[in-house]
């Protein structure tokens, strides 16, 4: 076979496709396409400013996820399996001089989950080589004649594991829902002896055809689907360039998958526990109405299913809780959000208003629910 021409690009991303087909079940088309232009954008890493991470993740062991890194590892350049790496290790790897490896972190649930500790570290290198200017801080050398070096932290990363990852991570990443197979879904088993030799032949294949097409990719504005922008729009450009230099449908598929997993991805985000506050606030609690009572709202917020608000580390949210939690937004005056008087029947009790709100909600939350759901029973004013 002989060596592709650019023109022969949209056949061989449809080979490396086919090839992930053969072993890999995702969850949608749309996975196999964002797969399939991440192992060739690891080969034009240089062409970017920035590149996605790929993170595979799955609520439950058996979903495919160490299978899919294990196809990926056949056709990147310089894979680098990493399980239980040291940030350090890592960023010298990186900054060694001997070409950037494209680092594999299988079981990163071991690292971030909820029993491995907050491991800083590392999430500051994974957030660091996001962006080619990326660079990792370190002091070297012995006592008093330590100095600080910049080490360079710029480098293709792929991960897998169960549960979530740090919302830093999530946001650079292009997600994977993996799912156990249905008895109806069959692959081919992997033989390393025999399969990792046919991936990389499709490897070599793409460093070729990454050198003939770079001057395509370099410096290259593809053009983003309706709807994609900011950080999403990061993390897809690389893959949408890789798509645009092929041609063929892949630039078509591109933007579909784009939008399809941005979508999802946006489903998925629930938002830091403060913004998860507001927009409960919002959408269940201060519904049609323009004042409540503290003791209100934490009673309705507490009896909120599926909610995290009756169980915060063993305790339900109280009235200093909430308000800290609260006061971190501002009003729209620029004042952080507090509680005020409220006059009741006979009383005056300390509550919050929804005009003091509005301009959090606007800022943080996500589009209000198409039909909102109509004012709890007992929530009209009593001034």
């Amino acid at each position: 076979m002989t060596d592709p021409t650019p023109a022969d690009g949209a056949l061989l991303l449809d080979e490396v496709e086919a090839f992930h087909r053969r072993f890999n079940v995702f969850p949608s088309e749309a996975a196999f396409v964002a797969v399939t232009l991440w192992d060739a954008h690891a080969h034009l890493l240089d062409c970017f400013d920035s590149t996605p991470r790929i993170a595979f993740l799955s609520p439950e062991p058996g979903s495919g996820k160490t299978r899919a890194l294990e196809i990926v590892e056949t056709l990147v350049p310089q894979p680098m399996t990493a399980v239980n790496a040291s940030a350090a290790a890592l960023f010298r790897s990186v900054s060694s001089g001997n070409g950037k490896p494209t680092i594999l972190f299988d079981e990163i649930d071991t690292v971030f989950g909820p029993k491995a500790g907050d491991n800083e570290e590392l999430r500051g290198f994974l957030n660091a080589g996001h962006r080619r200017t990326g660079v990792t801080y370190r002091c070297i050398g012995d006592g008093g004649q330590q100095t600080v070096q910049a080490f360079p932290s710029y480098c293709a990363v792929a991960v897998a594991g169960l549960g979530s990852l740090p919302d830093t991570i999530l946001s650079r990443a292009v997600v994977i829902r993996m799912r156990r197979r249905a008895r109806n879904e069959q692959v081919e088993p992997f033989r390393a002896r025999i399969h990792e030799a046919e991936g990389h032949k499709l490897r070599d294949r793409l460093a070729t055809w990454a050198e003939q097409a770079r001057d395509s990719v370099m410096g290259s504005w593809p053009e983003m689907p309706d709807g994609v922008s900011d950080r999403p729009a990061d993390v897809w450009e690389p893959l949408l360039a890789i798509a645009d230099a092929v041609g063929g449908d892949w630039p078509e598929r591109a933007r579909e998958a784009c939008v399809t997993l941005v979508t999802a991805s946006r489903a998925n985000d629930k938002g830091s526990i403060g913004v998860r506050l507001l927009t409960d606030l919002r959408d269940h609690v201060l519904v049609g109405i323009d004042r409540l009572p503290t003791v209100a709202i934490l009673d309705r917020l507490n009896a909120l299913d599926d909610a995290p608000w009756a169980d915060l580390q063993g305790k339900p949210l109280d009235n200093r809780r909430l308000s800290k939690m609260l006061a971190e937004y501002m009003t729209a005056d620029n004042e952080p959000i507090a509680s005020r008087n409220i006059k009741t029947s006979g009383s005056v009790l300390k509550g919050y208003y929804t005009a003091d709100l509005w301009d959090a909600w606007a800022r943080y939350c996500p589009p209000p629910p198409e039909s909102p759901l109509p004012p709890l029973p007992g929530t009209q004013n009593t001034v």
